[in-house]
Order: C-alpha cells, then structure tokens, then sequence
C-alpha cells in the first residue's frame, strides 16, 4: 500500500486551535457499520451508545513538559530539545532541533527571566537508528522540567496553552508521554460519572507516547515503514478485570489507539 493514498485535504479552519469547555461538549462522529452511515453528534451522546457491563480501557499515561529551548556552547546558535524516553538516570532520548547537531554538542537550557538558578546543561552522546539523540544531561532533568519545560503540541496547533492540564485526560496519573493520548481528552469527571451510573467501568492502561508520533513517514510503501517501540503496561489487577468482562461476555471498548495497542500487545 502506497503512502500517497492517505493523503486527504483538511482545511485549517477546521482544525480547532484551542480547546473546548467544558470538554464533552466537543463534537462526535459516529460510524454505523452495519448500515455504513456517519452521525454527527456531541460527545456527551456518547452514553447511547454504551450500555451496562460495557468496559472502557483508557490510557493513563500523563504529558511531561518535555519541549525544551537553549543554545548551543559554544556559538549561541539556537537549539530546541524533545525529550521522548528516559534511557538512565541522566540519559534521554530526544530529537534535537537546530544546526549541526552532533554528537559532543552541548546545548545550553534556557530558563525564565529572574530564576536564580541555572538548568543543568546537556551534551549529545550519540545519533540513534530512529533519526533521534541521545543525550545526557549534567544532572537530573525532572525537576527542572515544571519550571522551563513546554507541553510539546502537534504542530498543526499554533496557539499557545494556556492551561496545561487542558492537554491531560482528567484520568492522566503517569508521567512519561511526549503527546497526550488524545482520543480521552474528551471524557470529564461529570460524564464519566454518568457512564458508570449507567452499570458500565472504567479500566486503565499505561503507554508512554513517543518518537512516532512526531515523525513523519518517509517511505513511498507503508510496509517498509519501521514503528518505533513503545514502553506500556498492564497491570495483574486490570488483565483479570478485561479477562472477566471477555468470560461474560461483555464489551470491551478502548479508549483511543494506545489503549487499542497496548490491549493487542498483552493479548499475544
């Protein structure tokens, strides 16, 4: 299958900039495949089309403020750092904007203006097979990350976040993704409420969102197209929860693509 046949058109004032509130009243496509039509609803209608027993499986993975801005040393030229997965206890995976980037640059962090304490700078180790860096850190990045780290947005928005819970799921609780597992985004504390008032539940997932997300596919064939690996988990407690619902019969729904591979990938 050629790559050129996902090509479509999407015009950019149909691509929301900033996000709706409240969060469920974002809008809702329908599929019917029985009778192959499209609905277009608001996401709250979501609960006619649940019933009880049905099993929801979300991904609980949080967004870090990985998008990291600074400059190369020595020089000045600038550089920005996407931190994509922890690799030792000073050691990242990241892409790395900017020019010349090579392995023994160090790049210089940039922090907010009147912060009395300097970032830990870091240096790239090495090139990976992905197109990425590694790259270490003169010490532990993670505490600094709330301070001068930005949420990393899709490109195609432009508009700045405000609020940056607003790019979680109100169910995020792990730290570890480089984009926000989207498809959640929707669901509020009020709603799901009501969808468990209804008899279904709520299961939950971990995968951490990283390198592909943000990098484009090259190859003229999707079937040459290297995926890159993904660090997800799944608890005892939750594979006997979705085992039980499968025993009874019940629906199992995933909440979006990660939590879709996440399941695939347990059910090998």
């Amino acid at each position: 299958m050629r790559t050129e046949e996902f090509d479509y058109t999407l015009p950019a004032e149909l691509v929301a900039q900033t996000p709706l509130e409240p969060r469920h009243a974002s809008r809702l496509l329908v599929l019917d495949r029985a009778g192959a039509t499209l609905a277009h609803r608001q996401f709250t209608d979501i609960l006619e089309y649940l019933r009880a027993g049905d099993l929801l499986v979300g991904n609980d993975s949080r967004v870090i403020p990985a998008r990291l801005t600074g400059r190369k040393v020595p020089g000045g030229g600038q550089a920005e750092v996407l931190l994509l997965a922890k690799r030792g206890e000073r050691v990242w995976e990241a892409l790395v904007g900017g020019k010349r980037m090579r392995p023994g640059t160090v790049i210089a962090l940039d922090a907010p203006a009147g912060m009395a304490d300097v970032p830990p700078a870091c240096r790239m180790l090495e090139i990976t097979p992905a197109g990425g860096r590694l790259i270490e850190f003169e010490a532990p990045i993670e505490p600094w990350l709330g301070q001068i780290g930005q949420m990393p947005l899709p490109p195609y928005i432009h508009e700045p976040l405000r609020d940056r819970e607003r790019y979680q799921t109100v169910y995020a609780r792990i730290d570890g993704s480089a984009a926000a597992p989207t498809a959640g985004l929707h669901f509020t504390p009020e709603l799901m409420g009501r969808v468990r008032q209804m008899g279904a539940r709520f299961a939950f997932v971990t995968l951490h969102i990283g390198l592909d997300t943000f990098r484009p596919v090259q190859e003229e064939r999707i079937e040459e197209h290297q995926i890159h690996t993904e660090v997800c988990c799944l608890e005892p407690a939750v594979a006997e929860t979705i085992d039980r619902a499968r025993r009874e019969g019940r629906r199992i729904i995933a909440i979006g693509t990660t939590a879709v591979r996440t399941l695939e990938s347990a059910g090998r």
